[in-house]
């Protein structure tokens, strides 16, 4: 049975992946995997547009992120894997598709002020930074991805690309289609302090992390801050690890819910039934990280394999552009 699209989505190499990472994104992706042409990047120039002054542990963070990927089930063998530094067409569009994109459609990018105002300790006031909605756009078009699943939070860059889109195959021929989004299905993952798990807050549950360390984690969650006592009733309602029960353990959620609220279970035993899910959940992905870990060498043949196929698509796509262009 024929493929039924062509999907691009990347990631930038900022360090270790969480849980938040893997719902959200990579187990879409693998799922994906087998209906779709798959073209995952590892995004490592998209990571220098905030962390420009500390190159040094990108590399690092590329191999640690690959092998977070392969360990969340990506299979080289359906999908292709890579970094997008080793595919040089990628900054080649960027540079060609910059010359069209009216500043005015960066400047009004809303994560653009967002993230400005975010990190403001950063000195973040480059064109890089400026124009990352760009870049994100070449990296879709350059394989001609019709597909990119993503997160509400990144809408307002795809619809830019779309309008790059337009713009190009206006002022040109038409060349590029119009990539659609495809919304991952689960909501915002609620951190260790209740708001939402992002390395940036240092609440997270990491998809690597060992089984002790998970328990120590979920122990230290915040829960139902009215309920003061072991005999209080609480309410799941505002309680994250109940949130987290809802995702990974759902068939005992109803059983949690009744027994939270007429104070038939305490905090602690609902931690450690929680903790208890999610090592047994993370267990397939440790095996799988375990045997990719081995073998660093073996993770940087994939990526240069991937890089390669991808450049094969990259350059097609490459050809056209320059032919519409006339040069």
């Amino acid at each position: 049975m024929g493929k039924k699209g062509r999907i691009f989505s990347g990631m930038r190499p900022t360090g270790r992946l969480h849980l938040g990472n893997y719902l959200g994104a990579l187990s879409a992706w693998v799922e994906l995997q087998d209906d779709y042409e798959c073209f995952f990047g590892i995004v490592d120039w998209h990571a220098l547009t905030t962390g420009y002054e500390e190159t040094e542990i990108i590399r690092e963070n590329v191999r640690e992120m690959a092998i977070d990927w392969l360990s969340a089930g990506l299979d080289p063998e359906r999908c292709l894997i890579f970094r997008q530094s080793d595919v040089k067409e990628h900054a080649e569009l960027h540079l060609l598709l910059s010359m069209i994109t009216p500043l005015s459609w960066l400047e009004r990018c809303p994560t653009y002020k967002e993230q400005l105002a975010q990190l403001s300790e950063k000195d973040i006031r480059t064109y890089g930074f400026l124009g990352y909605p760009v870049l994100m756009a070449a990296d879709i078009l350059v394989y001609k991805a019709d597909t990119v699943p993503v997160g509400e939070d990144q809408l307002p860059h795809l619809e830019l690309a779309r309008e790059i889109v337009r713009r190009f195959n206006y002022l040109y021929r038409p060349t590029f289609p119009e990539p659609q989004a495809k919304l991952t299905p689960y909501p915002v993952l609620p951190g260790l302090d209740g708001r939402k798990m992002s390395k940036s807050y240092g609440n997270v549950i990491l998809m690597a992390e060992e089984p002790e360390e998970t328990r120590r984690k979920v122990a230290s969650m915040i829960t139902d801050p009215q309920r003061a006592r072991r005999k209080d009733p609480g309410n799941p309602e505002v309680c994250s690890v109940f949130a987290l029960h809802k995702i990974f353990n759902l068939e005992e959620t109803e059983g949690i819910d009744v027994d939270c609220r007429r104070a038939g279970i305490g905090c602690v035993d609902c931690k450690k039934r929680l903790a208890d899910k999610l090592v047994e959940y993370l267990a397939p992905i440790h095996e799988r990280r375990r045997i990719w870990a081995k073998d660093p060498d073996a993770v940087e043949d994939l990526l240069a394999a991937g890089a390669a196929k991808a450049r094969e698509a990259a350059a097609v796509t490459m050809a056209e552009v320059r032919h519409a262009m006339g040069m």
